[in-house]
């Protein structure tokens, strides 16, 4: 069973329906660009649509097995004002409102590089608060033949436990992390993140760490073009 928050036009849906075929149930989309809603239709008639994300109730929608969401990007983006959990399109915290009431064994979830610095700790230590083991990728465009690298961190969290409880570890390592106490804290500097092009990881703990590339190499991808660009 999967539900599918800020769908876009059912990437994740896709994806998740080429590997389980006929074993994939999507319970419900969530999307409130109306294009969007439109395209979801069209590949997914008998599914249903959200369009408010305050609207998707855990107990109409009961339990699933994987819940993805690309969650709104404008509050960590460097096409904005980067204002972080203070713009009123920050939504991570409906998010994980609703993987607390339905509680899926796997989230996998994406958002732009400027996430890293402005809320990637939060959404960590909300996701191990709710008894969540957490990973951390940095994947480019490039990585899929993209002609541009365009960066983009993803997330996926998985659970061994059905009610998953807070335990003391987690607790400890949340709050020492917190108030910056965290020994696991290392980083990398800007700019061995631009020659790399790879993840910076200021204030993301070593046991989360992101893969160099996808293929292990440390070969550095040449920025994209200004013209017809997409802002991280």
């Amino acid at each position: 069973r999967h539900l599918d928050l800020f769908s876009g036009i059912g990437g994740f849906s896709l994806a998740a329906s080429w590997i389980w075929g006929s074993q994939h149930e999507l319970v419900s989309f969530c999307e409130r660009d109306e294009f969007c809603q439109r395209v979801l239709k069209k590949h997914w008639p008998d599914v249903p649509c959200i369009s408010d994300i305050h609207d998707v109730r855990g107990e109409k929608i009961g339990t699933v097995d994987l819940l993805t969401g690309g969650f709104p990007c404008q509050p960590f983006s460097i096409a904005g004002k980067r204002r972080g959990s203070e713009d009123d399109r920050y939504l991570w915290p409906e998010m994980l409102r609703v993987i607390h009431e339905v509680q899926p064994r796997w989230v996998l979830g994406e958002n732009v590089p400027g996430i890293v610095n402005l809320a990637l700790d939060q959404v960590l230590a909300d996701l191990e608060s709710e008894g969540y083991e957490v990973q951390t990728f940095l994947v480019p465009a490039c990585a899929v033949n993209a002609p541009h690298r365009r960066n983009r961190i993803w997330l996926i969290a998985n659970t061994q436990s059905a009610k998953r409880e807070l335990s003391r570890n987690t607790w400890e390592r949340r709050e020492g992390f917190a108030n910056g106490s965290c020994d696991d804290e290392r980083s990398f500097s800007d700019a061995e993140s631009e020659q790399t092009g790879r993840l910076f990881k200021r204030g993301v703990p070593a046991n989360i760490s992101a893969s160099r590339d996808w293929t292990g190499q440390t070969a550095a991808w040449s920025t994209e073009s200004t013209f017809c660009g997409v802002a991280d």
